[in-house]
């Protein structure tokens, strides 16, 4: 630490919306000698603890007004921010206008993405928009080679450690740290304002499009280990990995992030006042999903479907994990297992190994719950609407002589719930509420029947069945036949009927097809590609 970069805090301005370990870090500040100034409830909370505080509007000569709107937004203030120390000119100005330096500036923005997120009215909202915090905190960031800048209560301790080593100061590296913080933080709140403004009035590609985010944790490292990585939350209140609470194992990778998100996804499309439910990943495609009267039991079916992919996948539950899945999951090696809640005993047969995660989120996404995905290109973002289809809502048209069966309109249901996550292009046999064959990201579409049929087989031939488990079932594609090749494929492998959006030229070629093969076809009008 050069004591050249020393910048010493003998002046600081206190405003904050979140008042934790507030009245701590102004008593510690006075201790150290520092003046302090301040805002309404901060000010006030301040004085009552016995702490000297002087007010802003005794600073300023201007009272605050218009309900608290204007307080802050004064020369003194932003002068006192702003000023280059040693600069002639600005020194000079200073004493002409009564304008003293402010060496640190400590300020949270008022919560508007917590109101958002209770969904409070209009005018509610619109009071949670802070304007002279992000107008102060640029202010003294801008100015960060005189000026310390604290948005984050997390960072309090770290200032006094700063002065308490340099004898009452910051140093130039820590304070541009604070200033990159600060840029960041005013960034992602008004990308927050921004983005709830433009679903407001119903504006779904604004002109500008910001995204934001809080550094949850940083990872080791990213889908490789050359890749640099960091798992940010948006603050977005659905439910899933980023609300979740890790109840047990070791930190989650970049990899473990994405796949269990996939596969808490799928698994939110079975309700669970309905059925148990559960869907193993791999690579963020599933490798067995399945219903059943307990989660054991949907485990057991869902993990028969592809029993090798199985092995080191992420295991999704719909219900509270009991101790009876719980003993049946641990006995392959899982990296991550994630569930509404568990029971004690479960969590305890979880802890046995000591490197599988445990993820407990209180609650399922609901799939049908509008939203935003974004991916990044080079160069850019594309942003689209999350897809919300959901198979019970598509009005179903059935297009074949032969209507399906009670129990194969179940399974279509089911295949087509599945199909919705996985990777394009997408094949899923399904027989009694279980996959028994995917084939997933094809370059064609008969390939990906093909697959699906030959890990039908195998997995068939590997629990010793007579014949190949696609021997009955139904098949679902995640977009129209463009041939009735793939359909085809899936007659020769024994399904019996099919479940796809339809929509190609060749729609008549197929469903001709499926005529002339006996198959049931069902047509839903929505496509799932997933790419």
């Amino acid at each position: 630490m050069l004591m050249s970069d020393i910048r010493a805090i003998k002046r600081a301005l206190l405003s904050v919306s979140d008042k934790t370990g507030l009245i701590d870090f102004a008593r510690a500040l006075e201790q150290r000698g520092v003046t302090l100034i301040s805002t309404g409830g901060t000010r006030k909370a301040i004085a009552d603890a016995g702490v000297g505080v002087t007010d802003v509007s005794d600073v300023t000569g201007f009272p605050e007004m218009m309900d608290g709107r204007v307080k802050t937004l004064h020369p003194k203030v932003h002068g006192g921010l702003l000023a280059i120390r040693e600069n002639p000119e600005h020194e000079a100005a200073m004493l002409a206008h009564g304008i003293e330096p402010i060496d640190l500036l400590v300020v949270n923005l008022y919560p508007f993405e917590a109101t958002v997120a209770r969904q409070a009215g209009w005018e509610e909202t619109i009071e949670n928009i802070d304007i002279g915090g992000p107008a102060m905190i640029r202010a003294a960031a801008k100015n960060h080679e005189d000026v310390a800048v604290v948005v984050d209560v997390a960072d309090y301790q770290e200032i006094l450690d700063a002065m308490d080593a340099s004898g009452g100061g910051a140093p130039l590296s820590l304070r541009k740290k604070l200033a990159q913080k600060a840029y960041a933080r005013t960034a992602a709140y008004d990308a927050a304002i921004s983005n709830w403004l433009a679903k407001e009035i119903g504006v779904e590609t604004p002109e500008y499009r910001a995204v934001g985010g809080r550094l949850s944790e940083p990872m080791r490292y990213g889908e490789n280990p050359h890749q640099h990585a960091g798992f940010y939350s948006t603050g977005e209140k659905r439910i899933g990995v980023a609300t979740a609470r890790q109840a047990q194992g070791k930190q989650l990778s970049y990899n473990n992030v994405n796949d269990t998100d996939a596969a808490f996804e799928l698994v939110a499309e079975f309700d669970p006042n309905r059925t148990a439910a559960v869907a193993i990943i791999k690579h963020a495609n599933p490798c067995g999903v399945a219903e059943g009267g307990s989660l054991k039991e949907a485990y057991l079916r869902a993990q028969a479907c592809d029993p090798i992919s199985a092995f080191g996948g992420i295991v999704a539950l719909n219900r509270r994990l009991d101790a009876e899945a719980a003993a049946e999951i641990v006995k392959i090696f899982t990296e991550v297992i994630i569930a509404p809640d568990a029971d004690e005993a479960a969590i305890a047969l979880v802890a046995s190994k000591k490197n599988l995660r445990l993820l407990l989120t209180g609650g399922l996404p609901d799939p049908r719950a509008a939203g935003l995905a974004v991916r990044s290109v080079a160069g850019g973002l594309l942003f689209q609407s999350r897809d919300n289809a959901v198979v019970d809502d598509m009005p179903l048209k059935i297009v074949t002589r032969r209507a399906p069966t009670e129990q194969e309109l179940a399974d279509l249901k089911f295949a087509f719930r599945v199909a919705k996550h996985v990777k394009s292009n997408a094949i899923v046999y399904a027989k009694g509420g279980a996959t028994v064959g995917i084939g997933a990201g094809q370059m064609s579409r008969v390939d990906s029947s093909r697959i699906a049929a030959w890990k039908a087989a195998e997995a068939a031939k590997g629990a010793g069945a007579a014949e190949s488990w696609a021997k009955g079932s139904v098949v679902a594609s995640d977009a129209f036949f463009p041939f009735a090749d793939g359909l085809l494929a899936a007659a020769d492998a024994g399904a019996t009927a099919v479940i796809q959006p339809g929509g190609s030229v060749r729609d008549d070629e197929v469903i001709k097809a499926a005529d002339e093969a006996g198959l049931a076809m069902v047509m839903t009008g929505f496509r799932h590609f997933r790419h």
